[in-house]
């Protein structure tokens, strides 16, 4: 098996920044993020996802769609071209979970019916390396939804950490080009070695949770889960498979654009309609939605679970607002 000793990794880095745009997790004061990767950045690989996922590489918070303009002769719509560096990009070091995260917006974005062409040009566009974990933060509960952190099968190259470098695994056609770039700084592991899996102090099983939460729509759990809710929106935002977007426009004179920019589901202008209507009015409407969205309706639509176990809403909830208590409770309880 390919070898890449951690000393290579620079050099690993700037063959494949040479192919487009490549993005690395970096640490910051705050957290920890993706950015694009300059000589000299040392990638973010502690234990557990980084703070802010991928998730925006793919669907930006604030994207413009077209621009208009008006005049004697007519409406003139112009496409939106896409940023510089769009062309191609390298996103290093994501994590098992956040792989699978992409998987799932894959299947809203390209796979529901509809083709949203600005995040297909993305994806498309975009070559994931995924790094495995050798470490679980308190938070982290993948398994939970059956997923290996020693394995991401939708990432198109991997690198598992053994004996003081990676062992470099090519997934796709993708990858395989990734690492044909590389091949002078990889050695050969005569087989795979057996590697031992983090251990997890959060545990949880969610099995059976999505067919139980079908019937539960109207349970008395709802009536109380809400209620230390800030209505704040941070487990929206932070969630890796979270798209919720609205549609604005920003005009000046004759000239104009639209956009679209990330929302949230627990905000009640999202679901607030223009007589003045709101379905969800409270947050036990709203929390009720987000948990039922991720654990029960996805699962029905797209056949996968809206979570993939990464922890960052119980990293970051300002209140303690545990979807893994969630989970345990309907299993214990159920309808």
């Amino acid at each position: 098996m390919p070898w890449l000793k951690e000393e290579a990794v620079p050099a690993f880095l700037a063959a494949a920044g040479s192919l487009g745009r490549l993005l690395v997790p970096v640490a910051e004061d705050w957290g920890s993020r993706f950015a694009v990767w300059q000589q000299g950045t040392n990638p973010f690989t502690g234990p557990g996802p980084t703070v802010l996922s991928a998730k925006g590489l793919f669907l930006p918070q604030t994207e413009r769609l077209f621009s208009y303009s008006t005049g004697p002769e007519g409406t003139t719509i112009t496409t939106a071209e896409p940023e510089a560096g769009e062309d191609k990009q390298i996103i290093f070091g994501l994590r098992p979970c956040d792989v699978h995260a992409v998987n799932v917006l894959d299947k809203v974005f390209l796979a529901w019916g509809y083709t949203d062409t600005a995040y297909q040009a993305r994806r498309e566009a975009s070559c994931l390396v995924a790094l495995a974990c050798r470490e679980a933060l308190p938070t982290c509960f993948c398994r939970a939804f059956g997923l290996d952190p020693l394995a991401a099968p939708e990432a198109d190259v991997l690198f598992l950490p053994h004996a003081g470098g990676y062992i470099v695994q090519a997934q796709t056609p993708k990858g395989e080009e990734l690492l044909a770039r590389v091949q002078d700084l990889l050695a050969e592991e005569p087989q795979l070695p057996e590697l031992v899996p983090p251990e997890f102090t959060l545990q949880v099983e969610a099995d059976g949770v999505a067919e139980k939460l079908a019937t539960m729509f109207y349970h008395s759990i709802w009536d109380t889960l809400y209620q230390k809710c800030l209505g704040c929106g941070i487990c929206t935002y932070l969630c890796p498979t979270c798209y919720c977007f609205d549609v604005q426009s920003a005009n000046r004179g004759s000239e104009g654009y639209r956009y679209r920019c990330w929302d949230s589901c627990m905000f009640s202008e999202y679901t607030l309609m223009a007589g003045g209507h709101n379905p969800r009015p409270t947050k036990k409407e709203r929390g009720r939605n987000r948990f039922l969205h991720k654990l029960a309706y996805m699962p029905e639509r797209i056949g996968l679970y809206g979570c993939v176990g990464c922890g960052r809403c119980l990293l970051k909830c300002p209140v303690n607002l545990d979807i893994t208590a969630l989970i345990r409770q309907v299993r214990e309880g159920g309808a």
